[in-house]
């Protein structure tokens, strides 16, 4: 059996090996985002089966998760984005994400983006989360994924998403910080709406003198 396991670079089933999976995914995740990194890829960098991989955390995304130690399930917000018609969509994911930060989930969430404040791996492995979990598919279910500017509006929305994050749980800026949900939703929703289907007017590039 030693011998099997040395050739097919297999680590035995123990905790060091789940560890190992983790460890080679925020490496991947990190160096070569979401979609460049694969799970033969992750499984080399462990140096394990990639069947051990899906044996432990399933799918791709769900190893990202993992690796992030994201602790809500993105598609807790998605289900909310999707309830409701397209001139609500920005008040819905205002709400759907303030509701995940004034929940306990939030103090993990904190931890996130101060890692990310902090470190080039931690503001790698987060533009990927809110960039590939959250707005690319929140693009997709409003079938902006043609639209020529689909990546810039994600990448505001993100900002401002990310910004609010920030000012209200992080640096706790007042009034800010202690206003009531529905005052930061009214508030900050109609900028998200316009990012996500509202007019983006992009200046033309200067040409050559």
């Amino acid at each position: 059996m030693a011998d099997m396991a040395r050739r097919t670079g297999r680590r035995p089933g123990n905790p060091d090996t789940r560890e190992a999976i983790l460890v080679a995914a925020r490496a991947a995740f990190a160096d070569r985002g979401y979609d460049a990194a694969s799970i033969r890829a992750i499984a080399a960098g462990a140096e394990v089966d990639p069947a051990l991989v899906h044996h432990y955390f399933g799918t791709k995304e769900q190893l990202f998760l993992a690796a992030m130690q994201v602790p809500f399930n993105p598609n807790d917000i998605l289900t909310q984005v999707e309830r409701g018609g397209r001139d609500e969509v920005g008040e819905r994911l205002v709400r759907a994400f303030l509701t995940v930060w004034d929940s306990p989930a939030g103090t993990a969430g904190a931890a996130l983006l101060r890692s990310a404040v902090s470190s080039e791996w931690g503001a790698r492995m987060l533009r990927e989360f809110v960039s590939r979990q959250i707005l690319r598919r929140v693009i997709r279910l409003l079938g902006m994924e043609q639209d020529p500017h689909a990546g810039l509006r994600a990448s505001l929305a993100g900002s401002q998403l990310v910004g609010l994050a920030m000012v209200r749980y992080i640096i706790r800026v007042e009034p800010m910080a202690s206003a009531p949900r529905e005052t930061i939703v009214a508030a900050v929703a109609p900028t998200l709406q316009r990012y996500l289907i509202g007019a983006i007017d992009v200046p033309a590039e200067p040409g050559p003198h």
